[in-house]
């Protein structure tokens, strides 16, 4: 039913490929549309989905595909879907806009409204995460090293990551709640893969995401011992009537803001 990892990550990194190949075009990475929604389309997102979506169909024809990129097909049709995949091809538009290297290519499988996979490769410096109910996670970086991911549970001075390009006021508010001594500030998935390496401890978002925003980062967060929920610690789920993410609280250790906020 669920492909070898290693296929998996090919497709990840081919993507991350199709992404350099324009990020590092001078002309090609400028180019660049804005959607209904007002957020940014570059070349890279559609090259990066196209490799994507037609591999995964390849590898599992029996599997839905949910992408940004791709037309978004009715809750009445999908609202049954027991699996699917849930990409992002381009986590991060404003990180390759802003030519700062934060920016991912995320992949998870989402069965029964929960993400037990999940990927997210680093182009720009060739750094690979993922994890799977099999496994665990792992991290493999640039010389192929790879490392078991573990959160940090054990830790009194927390490290919180918040949104570069997406922060809210409310987060400094719901942060002062807890032992954060340090604030890291990243693009795209890349709060989620801090925490499950231990090296941050408490990520709170306020403002609006969508699935294949979180979905890849869950998976590898969770499955690597740490936790993510609604803000009243209700579990965090998938394939919902409107895909727009409400607020959310991860940890190293389970938190939840104890008010029903």
């Amino acid at each position: 039913m669920i492909p070898d990892i290693e296929n998996l990550l090919e497709i990840a990194r081919d993507a991350g490929k199709a992404v350099l190949d324009i990020y590092y075009d001078a002309e090609k990475s400028e180019e660049v549309e804005y959607k209904e929604d007002h957020s940014p389309l570059t070349l890279a997102d559609q090259a990066s989905n196209d490799l994507i979506v037609a591999r995964l169909e390849i590898l599992t024809p029996h599997i839905p595909i949910m992408s940004e990129e791709e037309l978004h097909v009715s809750y009445e049709e999908r609202k049954n879907w027991e699996y699917f995949w849930c990409v992002d091809p381009l986590d991060g538009t404003k990180e390759f806009i802003n030519r700062n290297g934060e920016f991912t290519i995320n992949i998870a499988l989402i069965h029964n409204r929960v993400p037990v996979l999940g990927i997210i490769y680093i182009p720009v410096t060739d750094t690979m995460y993922y994890a799977n109910q099999e496994t665990g996670g792992w991290k493999i970086d640039s010389d192929g090293i790879k490392t078991p991911l573990k959160v940090d549970k054990n830790s009194t001075d927390w490290i919180s990551v918040g949104s570069r390009s997406h922060a809210a006021p409310e987060e400094t508010e719901v942060l002062a709640r807890y032992p954060v001594v340090k604030k890291i500030a990243i693009g795209s998935s890349l709060k989620f893969c801090l925490l499950a390496e231990g090296l941050a401890h408490i990520y709170f978002r306020q403002n609006p995401t969508m699935e294949w925003d979180t979905a890849a980062g869950q998976a590898i967060l969770t499955l690597s011992g740490g936790q993510m929920t609604k803000l009243n610690g209700e579990p965090f789920l998938y394939n919902k009537v409107s895909l727009v993410n409400g607020s959310f609280i991860c940890g190293a250790q389970y938190v939840t803001l104890h008010d029903g906020e």
